[in-house]
């Protein structure tokens, strides 16, 4: 299989607009996020795909590779679709422009789910982390999970999932890593479907998937790492950088 990793890059992001661009140990949060993705040597390729001629310059300035996207988008799929859909590629990683703490181990894990699908049943994979402080748990900015027994997501919400109607049962919350790896038809067709009310209600774009009957693969990881929605998120990234 051909793998590549592409990173949807947008430089107006709504909560911290510029955010890829702020200093992050020395180097902009972009630039580290692609940094440590080619440092995984996972991929035959790595890819900036960006609306932004600051962000494209900031990687391909500093010996990176980047496209720059022909139209607007509403997410970072979109913005993937139309980028690979010219490219000879099997398998492709959205790595998120602003998780400069990937890591290696995660995304194998990722990458193996298609390794072993010999019947082609998965049509995305995706990362998940256990969580249990109650700020967290009732965070609207932190994407929430469930799973069946065979750790297909069942649904995503900004609302806690499930909901604690008995407080004696004994239930594991689960956050959604926004890091996915897709077959190439798999994040193609989902360029073309219109969204549905689902999504849009929740604004969280894997939805799209679970509303079209495809199967998202959901794997554990236990490495937390840092996604830099806000100014407070980068304040706590620099102190792990350190």
């Amino acid at each position: 299989m051909k793998i590549i990793s592409m990173i949807p890059a947008r430089y107006s992001a709504s909560r911290f607009p510029g955010k890829l661009m702020q200093d992050l140990g020395g180097k902009t949060v972009i630039r580290r996020t692609y940094e440590a993705t080619v440092a995984t040597k996972l991929f035959d390729d790595v890819i900036v795909v960006t609306d932004s001629d600051i962000i494209y310059n900031e990687i391909v300035n500093n010996g990176g590779k980047a496209m720059m996207s022909i139209k607007e988008h509403e997410c970072g799929s979109d913005r993937i679709a139309e980028a690979v859909a010219s490219l000879d590629v099997d398998i492709v990683v959205n790595v998120q422009g602003d998780e400069p703490f990937t890591d290696v181990e995660s995304l194998g894990k990722l990458i193996d789910v298609f390794k072993d699908d010999d019947e082609k049943q998965i049509d995305l994979a995706s990362l998940m982390v256990h969580i249990t402080e109650a700020d967290e748990i009732n965070n609207p900015n932190t994407v929430k999970v469930i799973v069946d027994n065979f750790n297909f997501a069942l649904y995503f919400s900004r609302s806690p999932i499930p909901y604690p109607r008995d407080t004696n049962i004994a239930v594991k919350y689960y956050k959604h890593k926004g890091v996915y790896a897709f077959r190439k038809d798999a994040i193609l067709d989902f360029y073309t479907l219109p969204m549905k009310p689902l999504e849009a209600s929740e604004k969280i774009e894997c939805i799209r998937y679970l509303e079209y009957g495809k199967r998202i693969k959901m794997v554990e990881t236990d490495v937390q790492g840092v996604e830099i929605d806000t100014p407070e998120d980068l304040e706590r990234a620099k102190k792990l950088w350190k």
